[in-house]
């Protein structure tokens, strides 16, 4: 069914957007959100735990039970107002969210189980773009990519969750690392100069790439065997250091090794004494606070660099 003809939409949230960013019902500005009685059901099976993702989970309920709050029961019904993050400063309300009162008859085709939460939600997105036929454009947001094909094949428009980029064009963002090329040694060797300084290994290296690093970022070949963070610049030239190798289990930090090459990386950045302020960015479960806190509390209770911790958490607005 095709119902894009109108300019207001209505955003079905798959659980995996509010455990992804707890904060994303206040970023569809004027549009209305739909929360699938299956979605706080899924939410309600994940809030316990200390990972990342069950955090998220229970500060994405604090928000729903204070925006509930005072809150009759006919307007719960008829949409409660939120304010998105630029209008939250003024008090001004935006779009409303809706729960899910009503069960619809619309079902998915019998080849997809009714009893798998993705398959709900797609029934769900049909018994809406039915209600709202020529209202609203009814759209499923998901991190899952398998759920976003199957309603495609449906008719249902279904996108991926960007709003919690900062960029429009996240390709835009800076990474921190550069993939060297196999032939970076062929360009880059001449003149190279290597020395051991207080156990730790530098190369002043010359090219034309240098010119495109900057300090603390981070370095690696394709196959991994070369990894440094360049430390100082000058022009065409850069002193880099190699990085320690904290995937092994001898080089642990509070008992945690690095998975991957962007682990290590992260490790070996905020270890670092002469670097003020590290940026971790990636996706729930990758490890960013949990190296950030083994980091601390090695810094904190066994080289006594540093006094105290201090954790924050994002401050929502309601």
């Amino acid at each position: 069914m095709d119902n894009n003809n109108t300019g207001r939409k209505l955003f079905v949230l798959d659980t995996n957007i509010l455990m992804h960013d707890p904060t994303a019902i206040y970023h569809f500005e004027e549009h209305d959100i739909y929360l699938p009685m299956v979605v706080l059901e899924e939410l309600d099976s994940h809030k316990t735990g200390t990972s990342e993702l069950a955090r998220n989970v229970r500060q994405t309920n604090r928000m729903l039970v204070e925006l509930m709050s005072n809150a009759p029961h006919e307007q719960i019904v008829s949409g409660l107002p939120i304010p998105s993050f630029a209008s939250a400063k003024n008090g001004n309300s935006s779009g409303k969210l809706f729960f899910q009162t009503d069960e619809f008859d619309q079902v998915v085709p019998t080849t997809l189980p009714g009893h798998k939460v993705d398959n709900t939600i797609l029934a769900t997105a049909l018994g809406l773009q039915k209600k709202y036929a020529g209202e609203k454009q009814v759209i499923i947001i998901s991190k899952d990519i398998n759920l976003r094909i199957k309603a495609g094949i449906l008719g249902i428009t279904a996108e991926d969750y960007y709003n919690d980029q900062v960029l429009d064009d996240v390709t835009l963002l800076h990474s921190g690392l550069h993939i060297l090329e196999n032939d970076f040694w062929d360009t880059h060797a001449k003149d190279m100069d290597s020395w051991q300084e207080s156990g730790r290994t530098y190369y002043k290296v010359t090219g034309p790439l240098v010119g495109q690093w900057n300090p603390n970022d981070c370095l690696s070949t394709q196959d991994n065997e070369f990894q440094a963070i360049v430390k100082t610049l000058e022009g065409k030239t850069a002193v880099v250091q190699l990085v320690r190798d904290y995937t092994q289990s001898k080089n642990s930090v509070w008992g945690i090794t690095a998975r991957n090459r962007e682990q290590n990386f992260s490790l070996n950045l905020l270890l670092d004494p002469d670097i003020d302020f590290v940026t971790l960015q990636g996706s729930a479960g990758t490890g960013k606070t949990l190296l950030t806190i083994a980091a601390g509390l090695t810094q904190v209770l066994d080289q006594n660099r540093y006094n105290e911790i201090l954790m924050t958490r994002v401050t929502i607005p309601v």
